[in-house]
């Protein structure tokens, strides 16, 4: 089922994304994880592709079994940094034949270990590019992401929105949000986002804090910034790590249904592969099967 039909259907929509075990751990790992997210019943689970596309076999793999095994809809992350034009075709064409429906189009992060990497040496430098090039292959839903508060690499907001327009018309269905943690300047985007005509779903991606240390790091990648409170709050429970879990849980909890009053077109939560967790905030908002 194609998820732009979801969003036609129900609001809000709610999914969960997940990412494959590193290369040298078996995929085992993450199979007992899709046995409890299946249990919660998501309207779909994403998976991830890693930087420079270092984890793309198991992306595939791990998509095709939640479709087939777990009989819920799935979407694999695909990314253009570091692929030909021919290697995205055929990876388009090897989703296809396993029956996969939805993809997530990104420009996708540097390679590891290559935080120069030119950009332009790939068949694709940008995100709209990879989309058209999706669009004139198969009849795949597209989603692509939206940054809140701009893209670390645009200037300003304004800028981030011009290029988030292109990527719509290039032929994107729906889109998915970054993380962000101050629900006001979620609504300040989709504002902004409607007056300049992107009129598409737009779910918010929400990420639990469950370590300090961890949020602050990929806070400090991607431009988010933290409320004054919430830093408050990691400060208070860095060092007790069941605490800090608790506390991180209540505020997506807060956040989400929150979203959810306003009548948010869907939530993503970025689950960290951690089920029992991601339960306990369905529990919160009341939508645990």
């Amino acid at each position: 089922m194609k998820i732009i039909d979801m969003f036609r259907q129900k609001k809000p929509v709610i999914s969960f994304e997940i990412f494959p075990p590193r290369p040298d751990v078996p995929l085992e790992t993450i199979y007992h994880h899709l046995d409890k997210f299946e249990a919660l019943q998501p309207d779909y689970i994403s998976v991830t592709y890693g930087a420079g596309g270092s984890r793309k076999g198991r992306t595939l793999e791990i998509a095709e079994r939640i479709k087939k095994q777990h009989k819920i809809e799935s979407m694999a992350h695909f990314t253009c940094t570091g692929h030909t034009k021919e290697e995205i075709s055929d990876m388009l064409c090897a989703m296809h034949d396993s029956g996969l429906e939805n993809i997530l189009a990104l420009r996708g992060d540097p390679p590891a270990g290559q935080p120069d990497f030119d950009f332009s040496r790939s068949a694709y430098r940008y995100a709209y590019e990879l989309i058209q090039h999706i669009r004139g292959v198969n009849d795949f839903c597209i989603a692509a992401a939206a940054y809140v508060e701009g893209h670390v690499e645009s200037k300003r907001l304004s800028e981030d929105l011009t290029h988030l327009k292109e990527k719509v018309d290039a032929g994107v269905d729906f889109l998915i949000t970054q993380l962000f943690f101050d629900n006001r300047l979620f609504f300040d985007f989709i504002e902004k986002t409607r007056a300049i005509g992107i009129n598409c779903p737009i779910a918010a991606g929400i990420m639990p804090i469950f370590r300090a240390d961890q949020i602050k790091s990929i806070t400090a990648k991607s431009g988010c910034s933290i409320p004054a409170s919430l830093v408050v709050m990691m400060d208070k429970y860095q060092d007790d790590p069941e605490d800090m879990r608790k506390a991180g849980i209540e505020y997506a909890s807060r956040q989400i249904m929150e979203l959810m009053e306003a009548g948010v077109d869907g939530i993503h939560l970025y689950t960290m592969n951690r089920p029992k967790s991601t339960k306990e905030i369905l529990s919160n908002i009341g939508d645990v099967p």
